[in-house]
């Protein structure tokens, strides 16, 4: 086998795959800035009209759900963005309508990864978290 070969099958990867998914990952979030919007710039008269309401908390909802199904349909492991959607107090049911699926089918697949993150002790959720976990039958 040439050398060239042999440093293509046997090269250390691991340093390349993670460049790959954070460049993918920051991509995402710019793409959800053309589907979103990046909201007003601080100071400015919208920014001020904003103000104590709840557009700036949809806006990042929004964002991060927008965030989420680019991820998901480049092939990225999205556990983060749900984990900072649920802290953002996302509901399961609202991440498996931006995903595409059921809130339970969206629970099971990154439940556990969540709480894991966000109550690692199992002392837990921090407040934000929407209380919506499916309950079994």
């Amino acid at each position: 086998m040439s050398d060239l070969i042999d440093r293509a099958v046997t090269a250390d990867i691991g340093s390349a795959s993670e460049a790959v998914v954070t460049a993918g990952v920051l991509e995402a979030g710019r793409q959800a800035d053309l589907i979103v919007g990046t909201g007003p710039i601080p100071g400015s008269e919208e920014w001020l009209a904003e103000e104590g309401t709840d557009i700036p908390a949809e806006r990042q909802l929004a964002w991060q759900l927008a965030c989420l199904r680019i991820q998901l349909a480049a092939g990225i492991d999205s556990v983060e963005t749900v984990m900072s959607l649920r802290r953002c107090g996302a509901t399961w049911a609202t991440i498996g309508r931006a995903t595409g699926m059921t809130r339970q089918s969206a629970h099971e697949r990154w439940g556990r990864q969540v709480a894991a993150i966000l109550d690692p002790y199992g002392a837990g959720m921090p407040p934000a978290v929407p209380d919506d976990d499916p309950v079994a039958p």
